[in-house]
């Protein structure tokens, strides 16, 4: 067990000494007993939990509302004129709120927390001489860790080795330049941003490989002292929120403009000042929408539990909307819209053609000629090299478990392990024949990988895999079936390569370059120098669902385009399978990242809305795709898993990273993450971003003409000068407990068939649409006169104020009921829906009615809310008037009377 503290010093000791500080092993890392005792020692690798405020401070965070704080001012001035009972009522109505507010914020930061713990991070460690994927809070000082280029650093790492790795340390460091590391011990006094030999956990490496030795984990690490000193809670707002709330703002304002006019009003009628001023009150907690934002804030949480539950994990809350106004997808194509696991189709040399069988990662197959016949794969022969370099020039590995094999590491690396394995060339019997002594990395910008190899015969070979056109003008010769070079034909391989591609295969060129015993790996000197010995055209077949979801898009009004770095036959030979593009595709539809170049800055918009398929693009292309489509007006989302995707992941309205694929700095580049990396979940998330903000919309539609009636009511009240329909306490019963037994089921409201029929939404356009308004005030009218109406009827029928007033909440209860019917949709009759297609709703308003049934019948409820029991010709004025609206209402959706067509 190591005797000191980790975390601090380790960059000025040599490796060597971390080693036995340390007490691990710098090839075989620690044991599973010792990392298990360490874990148990030192706890897990995670950060502290960031300071969220006292739970009163979270409590009193509920009561900063505009709307609130009118109700709070109600509470104490009837309070202060003795009316006690609208007081308690008000003063609870506000307290209950808060509690549900409080409740919801713990439960969001606690789905927040659940979906970090979705997306953790996994390392790829040494223990026991075994290479090991673990998830990364279970790491423990003296690990050692495998780092290469697009993945998270896991922990504070002192690096044991170091090929031209680079980390982005600017979240931490604030340098905005990647940071080049190396193994050489650094002076004790040395400040974090200059320490050359350290990795610090949670930043982004950007480029090569290494390996290092876990000295420092959670709090101990330098991102942990950070974390524990500004750690907050994430804000849990969106574009929606802060529409409401500038709604929120509006409606206060004019809410108490509205009542002041009316107290004024009551005034000069000569009324008592504190009648009026109760009548003033109750015109202002009628108006106001109580239950609104609890419906908010309980509505984008089950359209989060949605779509996590179809493998869509929201990063950020304001993805949710935004998916729904989504008019572009700019998906990547491998592992999205394909299977991801590559599997090699065929071979090329010089020699001709050979066919591969088998398929997947399972390493079972042969290699023939097409004539039937095993391939040539002599000693020293261009087909056996081109397998070598396929194999010997890899990171990746191939593991069998106890679900089948899989591979660790790029999918196309893996095909090519999987190949060689076919014909017995295991890549651990490669290493031990060939063993690596350099490497340089494969980046987006040098397209090709290299390493150097110690020979048998002495001397050394660098191998070289990578794009075709790279390679092959880097070649000056090839490599022939008896293991002599030939003169290289670039013509005659380009076309090989490009015949294969119009297969719909991926194509990769593999070459060597035979060097003296003592000479390293310098690449500046391989262009010129390199032997061709072949290519490997593998095949990463289409997802069965893509298909599907793409055609599915396009009915629902976004379009589709793929952005790709492979091949444009190749791209367009998967677009074509998956009905991108139809046989042979037209002139503009594919674009490769050359034509983008050549393009002026009046050219690009037309020719990015014209193109369906982008091929070869760089990282910077496929940003400025994104801002050019932005440019446009559309509302762009982005798919990516590597590096290389993350500027245009970040540019994107909707950035969506592959969760099992994806690196580390593509998911922190997101909104959302695929945890099953599949473009058909892409289409399933955008489905139910559309059914959030349509039960959203649902309620607002629902729920505002109550509050706009039950204010006119009262306003209506105090110009004629007579007694109120209704009371502050009972407009606050009304609010209330209709928002949670009524509103709140239409969260549970499922989406409409042919919600993906539909064309986006206009992402300019209001919460509240003009048809909307109309619909509102057109049931707020309708609520108005059946309530004055009815409240005259009875007094005229010889009923009492109480009765009266009873009999006009009930049927304001009763309209919002079958009102709610009519809001599951807003442009369709609710028969055509099912009476029974929301078992919720059902249940609310069996609820709703045994409320009124109390609140009628029960002497306390008479008591507490001023009600009285009453007859049977009431319920049925009742329920006659809440038909007639139910009919205005849905002749109105059928017809457009009173309004556009919502639909």
């Amino acid at each position: 067990m190591p005797a000191r503290t980790p975390g601090g010093g380790h960059h000025a000791l040599a490796v060597h000494e971390v080693v036995l500080l340390l007490e691990t092993d710098p090839d075989r890392g620690l044991t599973d007993d010792e990392a298990a005792a360490r874990l148990a020692r030192f706890g897990p690798n995670v950060l502290p939990a960031a300071a969220r405020g006292g739970t009163l401070r979270r409590l009193l965070r509920q009561f900063q509302n505009p709307l609130v704080y009118v109700l709070l001012v109600a509470g104490v001035v009837t309070l202060l004129l003795a009316e006690y009972v609208d007081s308690a009522v008000i003063v609870g109505v506000v307290v209950v709120n808060a509690v549900i507010g409080f409740l919801q914020e713990s439960k969001a930061e606690s789905a927040l927390d659940a979906l970090r713990a979705m997306v953790r991070t996994e390392a790829r460690v040494v223990r026991g001489g075994r290479h090991l994927r673990v998830p990364s809070e279970q790491l423990v000082p003296g690990d050692l860790v495998l780092v290469e280029a697009g993945e998270k650093v896991p922990a504070d790492l002192r690096l044991a080795r170091a090929d031209e790795l680079r980390a982005d340390e600017s979240a931490l460091t604030g340098e905005s330049l990647p940071v080049r590391k190396d193994e050489v011990a650094v002076p004790d006094e040395t400040p974090v941003a200059d320490r050359r030999n350290v990795l610090y956990s949670g930043t982004l490496l950007t480029g090569g490989s290494g390996a290092g030795i876990v000295v420092a984990t959670g709090a101990e690490t330098e991102l942990g002292r950070i974390h524990r000193l500004v750690g907050a809670a994430q804000v849990l707002d969106t574009p929606l929120t802060s529409k409401l709330a500038r709604f929120s703002r509006v409606l206060t304002l004019a809410i108490l403009v509205l009542a002041g006019v009316t107290f004024a009003v009551g005034l000069a009628r000569g009324e008592a000042a504190g009648e009026t001023f109760t009548a003033a009150v109750a015109l202002a907690v009628g108006a106001i929408p109580e239950g609104l934002p609890a419906a908010v804030t309980i509505t984008l949480a089950i359209g989060v539990a949605r779509m996590a539950r179809r493998r869509a994990v929201i990063r950020r809350l304001p993805a949710v909307e935004t998916l729904g106004s989504t008019t572009v997808i700019c998906t990547d194509k491998t592992g999205t819209l394909t299977e991801n696991q590559m599997t090699v189709q065929a071979l090329w040399t010089v020699g001709g053609r050979y066919e591969v069988s088998g398929g997947g990662y399972t390493p079972l197959g042969e290699i023939g000629d097409p004539e039937g016949g095993p391939a040539p794969t002599g000693e020293e022969g261009a087909l056996r090299w081109s397998l070598l370099a396929g194999v010997a020039c890899n990171d990746a590995r191939l593991d069998e478990r106890a679900d089948g094999w899989t591979v660790l590491g790029d999918p196309t690396e893996g095909a090519m392990l999987v190949v060689g394995a076919k014909v017995g060339l295991r890549a651990e019997e490669v290493a031990a024949e060939l063993p690596r002594v350099a490497a340089v990395p494969f980046t987006s910008e040098r397209q090709f990988m290299a390493t150097l190899h110690d020979a048998p015969d002495g001397g050394r070979v660098v191998l070289v895999k990578g794009a075709v056109e790279r390679i092959v003008e880097w070649s000056t010769a090839a490599l022939g079936a008896d293991g002599g070079t030939v003169a290289l034909d670039r013509a005659v391989v380009l076309a090989a390569a490009g015949e294969l591609a119009g297969e719909g295969l991926r194509v990769l060129a593999t070459a060597l370059c035979r060097v003296d015993g003592d000479d390293g790996l310098v690449e500046e000197a391989l262009p010129g120098r390199l032997i061709f010995t072949g290519l490997h055209a593998m095949l990463d077949p289409p997802r069965e669902a893509a298909a599907a979801a793409v055609a599915s898009c396009r009915r629902a009004g976004i379009a589709v385009k793929m952005i790709t770095g492979d091949h444009g036959v190749t791209a367009s030979a998967i677009a074509v399978r998956l009905g991108l593009l139809a046989g042979e595709p037209a002139p503009g539809e594919v674009l490769g990242g050359a034509d983008l170049a050549a393009l002026s800055d009046a050219e690009r918009p037309e020719a990015v809305r014209r193109a369906t398929v982008f091929a070869r693009v760089s990282p910077e292309q496929k940003l400025r795709l994104v801002e050019a489509l932005q440019a446009e007006g559309q509302v762009v989302a982005m798919t990516g898993d590597g590096v290389n995707d993350a500027p245009a992941l970040r540019q994107a309205d909707i950035g969506v990273a592959m969760g099992r694929s994806g690196t580390e700095v593509a998911k922190e580049a997101a909104d959302i993450v695929l945890t099953d990396d599949d473009f058909a979940t892409i289409e399933s998330a955008v489905e139910e971003g559309r059914g959030v903000f349509a039960n959203l919309t649902k309620f607002i539609t629902w729920t505002l003409p109550t509050n706009a009636g039950e204010g006119l009511v009262i306003l209506v009240a105090i110009v004629l000068g007579t007694a109120l329909p209704i009371l502050p306490s009972q407009i606050l019963w009304i609010n209330m407990t209709t928002a949670v037994a009524l509103g709140l089921t239409l969260a549970f409201e499922p989406k409409e068939p042919g919600i993906m029929d539909r064309p986006p939404r206009d992402p300019g356009q209001p919460l509240l649409t003009a048809a909307l308004v109309v619909r509102i005030l057109l049931v707020s009218a309708l609520l108005v006169a059946g309530a004055w109406w009815l409240f005259e009827w009875e007094l005229d029928s010889g009923a009492d104020l109480a009765e009266a007033r009873t009999a006009a909440v009930n049927l304001f209860v009763t309209v919002q009921a079958f009102y709610l019917f009519s809001c599951r949709s807003l442009t369709r009759s609710p028969w055509r829906l099912g009476l029974f297609g929301n078992r919720w709703l059902i249940g609310g308003v069996l609820v709703q009615a045994l409320g009124q049934l109390a609140l009628t019948y029960l002497p306390v409820m008479n008591t507490l809310f001023r009600t009285a029991p009453i007859d049977l010709g009431a319920w049925l004025r009742i329920l006659g008037i809440a038909v007639v609206v139910s009919a205005v209402v849905a002749l109105d959706k059928r017809f457009g009377w009173f309004g556009r067509r919502l639909g």
